[in-house]
């Protein structure tokens, strides 16, 4: 978005201790916080990247958030996939512009804004939620961020009694009992099209697994993604004490044509 703040806006103010506060700009507004209090006004019209003072004195950048910070500070209905994860289901399922894409269990809408920078305005992302209010509230917050004109359908049903759509590139699992969803999904989708499951636990990934050696897919991987942050200040560098390990195995397979 190449242009100054508007009232409307999402922003994201940050102070000298990294703490993140999301503000949505309106005129006549003030964000409040123990560190004092900071005029819309104050931002309205300005480039994003400045530095501006509370009424105590302290500094706060402010910028227009990435996905990821987006992600983590967005209202939740349900436990998001973190940025950690987002960025390897892109590549291990190879969404592509222009991808027909499944995801199941959309949860507060995390992965479905990610497929969606992923597949552009010429591909079409489906959800599967069961919870009315999770679908509602991932509507909001996709639609906060990346606007309304997206080619995205939302629909409140259960992945486990089957799946309508064909023909589809990609199938995104995020759901208790994947394996349940195998077979639809096998029906869904393309020769060669990508099967993904994001699982907290390796007892599920264990009868996904299962299930997956009986079926029509093959190539099979599981693999989880592991973060850790380093500080760096001047010559003391070392490792965090603190890192974001387990979150969840991505299990990703493909669907063969059986051989003659």
């Amino acid at each position: 978005m190449r242009r100054p703040f508007a009232a409307g806006d999402r922003v994201l103010l940050v102070d000298s201790k990294r703490r993140r506060h999301l503000v949505t700009l309106a005129e006549g507004g003030s964000f409040h916080s123990h560190a004092g209090v900071v005029a819309h006004d104050a931002l309205i019209g300005r480039d994003e990247g400045l530095t501006v003072r509370t009424t105590l004195g302290t500094k706060l950048i402010a910028v227009r958030p990435t996905l990821a910070e987006y992600v983590l500070k967005m209202p939740r209905g349900a436990q998001v996939i973190y940025p950690k994860d987002l960025g390897p289901i892109l590549v291990l399922a190879d969404v592509f512009p222009g991808a027909r894409v499944l995801e199941t269990g959309i949860g507060s809408g995390a992965l479905t804004m990610t497929l969606l920078r992923a597949i552009g305005p010429t591909g079409h992302v489906t959800g599967y939620e069961i919870r009315g209010d999770f679908a509602d509230r991932a509507r909001r917050n996709i639609e906060g961020f990346l606007g309304s004109d997206l080619p995205l359908d939302i629909q409140v049903r259960d992945a486990y009694e089957g799946i309508d759509a064909s023909d589809l590139d990609r199938v995104l699992l995020d759901l208790p009992e994947p394996w349940r969803a195998v077979k639809h999904a096998e029906a869904a989708l393309r020769p060669g099209g990508i099967l993904l499951a994001y699982l907290p636990t390796i007892g599920q990934v264990a009868r996904l697994r299962e299930e997956l050696a009986s079926s029509a897919f093959g190539m099979t991987e599981t693999l989880e993604v592991l973060q850790r942050h380093w500080h760096v200040d001047g010559q003391s560098v070392r490792p965090d004490h603190r890192m974001v390990a387990h979150t969840g195995f991505l299990t990703h397979t493909r669907l063969l044509v059986p051989g003659e």
